[in-house]
C-alpha cells in the first residue's frame, strides 16, 4: 500500500489530470491524498468536482508551506510506503512497481524516481519526488535534526528534497530507480507556464541554498559558481 501525498496551491486545472495519471499508471494498492490550503477556493472546488480525497492544512500558504503539507500528510496517513508527489507530474506505467523492486532487492527505505529532466536526477544521485518507508520516518525522521517529520520546515521552499536525499544517503538507505519514471512538468524544462505558485516556490532560492549548505555542513559556492550550477541544473 502506498499513500501518495500531493500538496496543492492555486492550480485547479491540474487536479483531474494528475489524479487520472496516478490511477492509470499505478498497480500497487494506493490512496491519493491532496493537501490544500483553507481559502484556496478554486482549488478546493476543483478537488470537489474531481471527487478526489483531500485535506485542508490548517495554516495559510506562508513559509515552508510545501514541507508542512508533506509532514501533515505523513501524520494523517497510514500506509507503509509514501510517495511525495505534486500536481505537475506525469506518472509512467508501473512507476511504483519499479521503485518497490529497488527497495526490495537492495533493501533500501528511500527510493528516488526518475523525473527525466533534472541533471542530478538523471545521474541517479538525487530525486525531486521520492518513495519512502513509513518505518524510516518513524525511526529516524527525514531530516538530520528533527525539524520536520519528513521535510525540514526551516526552509522557505527549496532544498528540502536535497536535504532529505542527502540525509538518506548518509544513513545508507538511499536507492534510485531509473525505470521508475515520474516526469516533472516544470517551467524549467518548458513543460509548464510560470505562475504564482512557482514564483512563490522560487522566491528565496539563494537563501534556501545557503541554509542547505550550512545545515548539511557543505561548502558554500560563490555567487558565480551558484549561477553556473543553476545553469547546469536547468539543462
Amino acid at each position: 500500500m502506498i499513500d501518495i501525498l500531493i500538496p496543492v496551491l492555486a492550480r485547479p486545472q491540474n487536479v483531474a489530470t494528475v489524479a487520472a495519471s496516478i490511477e492509470q499508471n499505478t498497480k500497487t494498492p494506493h490512496r491519493t491524498l491532496f493537501i490544500a490550503t483553507p481559502g484556496d477556493t478554486e482549488e478546493i472546488e476543483a478537488l470537489e468536482a474531481a471527487g478526489v480525497e483531500y485535506m485542508l492544512h490548517p495554516e495559510p500558504a506562508g513559509k515552508a508551506n510545501f514541507a508542512k503539507k508533506v509532514n501533515w500528510g505523513y501524520e494523517h496517513s497510514t500506509a507503509p510506503w509514501l510517495f511525495q508527489a505534486a500536481d505537475d507530474l506525469r506518472f509512467y506505467p508501473d512507476w511504483d512497481v519499479h521503485a518497490l523492486r529497488v527497495a526490495r532487492q537492495r533493501e533500501r527505505l528511500v527510493i528516488g524516481t526518475n523525473d527525466l529532466h533534472n541533471a542530478l536526477v538523471k545521474r541517479g544521485v538525487h530525486a525531486t519526488h521520492v518513495l519512502f518507508a513509513r518505518s524510516y520516518i518513524e525511526e529516524y525522521g527525514g531530516t538530520h535534526d528533527n525539524t520536520g517529520h519528513v521535510y525540514s520546515e526551516t526552509y522557505d521552499h527549496q532544498y528540502v528534497d536535497l536535504e532529505f536525499c542527502l540525509t538518506a544517503k548518509r544513513r545508507g538507505v538511499w536507492g534510485f530507480s531509473k525505470t521508475s519514471i515520474v516526469e516533472h512538468l516544470h517551467p524549467h524544462w518548458k513543460l509548464a507556464e510560470m505562475d504564482s505558485t512557482y514564483e512563490k516556490a522560487m522566491r528565496a532560492t539563494a537563501a534556501d541554498y545557503r541554509l542547505y549548505q550550512r545545515r548539511m555542513g557543505l561548502k558554500t559556492l560563490s555567487t558565480a559558481a551558484q549561477r553556473s550550477r543553476a545553469r547546469r541544473m536547468a539543462r
